[in-house]
């Protein structure tokens, strides 16, 4: 009985660090206006490019909170 007990408290606990919000927010995808990774800089004035060799790569807003990918025909951004 002591077993069964001990696996069900260990499984609701497992369960519920699953269904807890995060205090992050999530990433999430914006799509590009032209569809093209190589005009972004002409379309987004919020976007700013993180290195020269890091081509696609970009912080968004005013600060270095939120960094962004472009792939293909959309933004994937994060928050760091």
């Amino acid at each position: 009985k002591m077993k069964t007990l001990s696996a069900l408290l260990l499984l609701s606990t497992l369960l519920g660090a699953h269904t807890a919000p995060s205090r992050h927010p999530s990433c999430y995808k914006r799509a590009l206006k032209d569809h093209n990774c190589h005009g972004i800089h002409e379309g987004t004035e919020n976007l700013r490019q993180i290195d020269g060799s890091l081509k696609d790569h970009f912080w968004e807003g005013k600060g270095c909170e939120t960094v962004c990918y472009c792939n293909f025909k959309e933004l994937l951004c994060c928050p760091k």
